[in-house]
């Protein structure tokens, strides 16, 4: 029971802080879906279940994936390319300031890859991926009425700003 009231405490902060963090209109920014598991022909992406909502973990096939993703999880897009999957993974670690970061995972028959985190701390996100890169494009935290764009290549995260088209 006190696992579910630091839940409750946990996603009513949250709320609070999402909502005046930016001044979006929702209808311009989709609402991200919200997955725990992922069965791809690489093996299934899961978050693990914890009793404290920011110690979730992300495991593929029941392994922790390396280096560690933990917090209050959540697969929010996945994309099938020609021989890779690719999980767009949001990660809350209760942190007022910055309530959600990213992290893409991209899964191969060889092996996996984990982006570093990135983000501007803003659960308003488009995303959209192509053969070669991964993108998503979130309100600017710097520069408002701006927009951000975190483009992952397979190997870093690169982030320009421009005006919204």
């Amino acid at each position: 029971m006190r696992t579910f009231f630091r839940y409750c405490r946990a996603l009513a902060s949250l709320l609070l802080i999402c909502g005046p963090v930016h001044a979006v209109s929702d209808e311009s920014w989709p609402t991200a879906p919200k997955l725990i598991e992922l069965p791809t022909p690489y093996g299934t992406l899961a978050v693990s279940e914890s009793e404290y909502v920011y110690e979730a973990k992300l495991k593929l096939n029941g392994v922790l994936v390396d280096p560690p993703i933990s917090g209050m999880l959540n697969i929010s897009y996945a994309f099938e390319l020609d021989d890779r999957q690719a999980a767009l993974v949001s990660i809350s670690k209760g942190n007022d300031a910055c309530p959600v970061l990213y992290r893409w995972v991209v899964l191969k028959a060889d092996g996996y890859h984990v982006s570093p985190e990135f983000g501007s701390c803003s659960e308003h996100i488009r995303v959209s991926a192509d053969a070669r890169k991964l993108m998503l494009q979130t309100p600017s935290r710097e520069a408002p009425g701006l927009i951000d764009t975190y483009v992952f290549d397979g190997k870093s995260v690169t982030q320009r700003t421009s005006k919204k088209k």
